[in-house]
């Protein structure tokens, strides 16, 4: 694979989960600005609620969401920092016509995006990304005169009716009876107020860390094994019964279990589908990057296992399509349509420990009731034109596997599998294995590697 050359290269990424880039480089005012007004262009003269996360870059951007939002005649309804599941759930109980989340989820705080959501409350469709993305380049859009510009409100209330909606979808009274302990890691985020207050309302006895949105990140955001020390510390201290930590905007979600050591972020999505499904067996949706665990839980609980391309609105727009009441991604993203269509870190929290207060049994032993695997994720830095030379190399090297091209390349064997895709999110290809021990897995992250030019 030749070499990415240029900060600029790997700067920006557009795709269907929004506009994201490093602030100050390629993510600026005026493409914000620009970006925004070709969003109100779309949805039209209306409110179109706005939300953060709490990075630092949040006020910068936001200022300039509402100029291009206002320039073009919509209403700007500021939310504050906010979870983006609850402002998704706000759309659609204010009847808005859209709205943009100001978050980079994930990436590492010197990162910015915006995510765009229809008035439906969901992310929008591939085709609906794609006529965004043209109305931006196009660039001229209906601007209104100085007599005519719509002044922003601000609305309060839309993280407690989230909580609100969560809470009366969950067995409360069996969670309270069991006064389960919990320690969580908001990060310092969007949800660092909201999720000690969900926990309390649960009846469980919280030890809340990294909870001051006005502070900057403690460690990178991703809810992954490398950014859970202070967690699983956390939860040694204070004898929890299990930890959570969610990412910046709080839309996925990891566990610890009660010696503070993670189950991985793809275990998150196995125990709800596997809670859910063995007491209402039906369709579930995950992408094609989820482990093989749920083929595992859904063979158990017979239920009919469907694969979507990576990507929350891929999982969502399946999940309609086929009926799915429960659903997700791997990296910690669980989604239930009927109480919000989106991946949901308080559903998961909520599901969760809905299983352990039903079932009388511990995380650890809720996860050990599941088939393990280890799963290997890397990423490869490189330019989008490189991406498909590097994927035809690597299927050319797993001649005689099974081949998935849902997204990207999948090559399947009876005990295993590997992966290489485009980032939805970031300027790399995403590389990823699963296989029944973590050398196996390695090996074949490694032939991943070299079939693609990778030391």
């Amino acid at each position: 694979m030749a070499p990415t050359t240029g900060r600029k290269q790997l700067a920006l990424k557009i795709s269907i989960s929004g506009v994201r880039g490093i602030v100050g480089d390629a993510l600026t005012p005026q493409l914000v600005t620009s970006f925004s007004a070709a969003f109100g262009t779309y949805c039209g003269a209306g409110p179109i609620l706005v939300g953060s996360d709490s990075r630092p870059s949040r006020d910068m951007v936001r200022y300039a969401v509402i100029a291009g939002l206002q320039s073009v005649g919509s209403i700007p309804v500021d939310l504050g920092i906010l979870p983006v599941p609850a402002l998704q759930h706000a759309i659609r109980r204010l009847g808005a016509l859209g709205g943009i989340c100001i978050t980079a989820s994930h990436n590492p705080i010197e990162w910015n995006a915006l995510k765009f959501f229809g008035s439906d409350g969901i992310l929008l469709r591939p085709h609906e990304a794609v006529e965004l993305t043209d109305l931006y380049h196009q660039g001229v859009f209906p601007r209104v005169s100085g007599t005519s510009v719509q002044q922003p409100r601000r609305e309060g209330g839309a993280v407690a009716a989230h909580l609100e909606a969560v809470l009366k979808a969950l067995d409360v009274e069996a969670i309270r009876r069991a006064g389960i302990r919990v320690a969580v890691d908001c990060c310092n985020g969007a949800a660092s107020h909201a999720t000690p207050a969900f926990l309390e309302a649960l009846g469980c006895v919280v030890t809340a860390i990294h909870t001051d949105p006005d502070q900057p990140f403690p460690h990178n955001p991703e809810p992954i094994p490398e950014n859970m020390e202070d967690l699983g510390r956390a939860v040694r201290e204070s004898g929890a019964d299990i930890g959570f930590i969610q990412d910046a905007d709080a839309d996925r979600l990891a566990i610890a279990d009660a010696d503070g050591v993670p189950l991985g972020e793809e275990a998150t999505l196995a125990l709800v589908v596997r809670h859910w499904t063995t007491k209402k067996p039906g369709p579930v949706v995950v992408n094609v990057s989820t482990s093989r665990m749920l083929d595992d839980v859904c063979a158990e609980t017979g239920s009919a296992l469907y694969r979507s391309r990576v990507g929350e609105i891929n999982v969502v727009e399946k999940m309609l399509e086929v009926g799915a009441e429960i659903g997700g991604e791997g990296n910690g993203g669980v989604i239930a349509p009927s109480i919000n269509p989106c991946r949901d870190s308080f559903v998961a929290m909520g599901l969760v420990l809905e299983a352990m207060a039903q079932s009388g049994l511990g995380i650890r032993e809720l996860r050990e009731a599941i088939p393990a695997y280890a799963m290997i994720k890397e990423r490869i830095p490189t330019r989008p034109r490189d991406v498909p030379v590097a994927l035809r190399k690597l299927e050319a090297a797993c001649r005689g596997a099974k081949m998935d091209y849902t997204d990207g390349v999948k090559a399947i064997w009876p005990d295993r599998w590997l992966q290489a895709r485009a980032s939805n999110t970031e300027p790399i290809i995403r590389v990823v294995a699963e296989a029944p021990t973590e050398g196996e897995a390695r090996e074949l992250v490694r032939l991943a590697r070299h079939a693609m030019g990778e030391s």
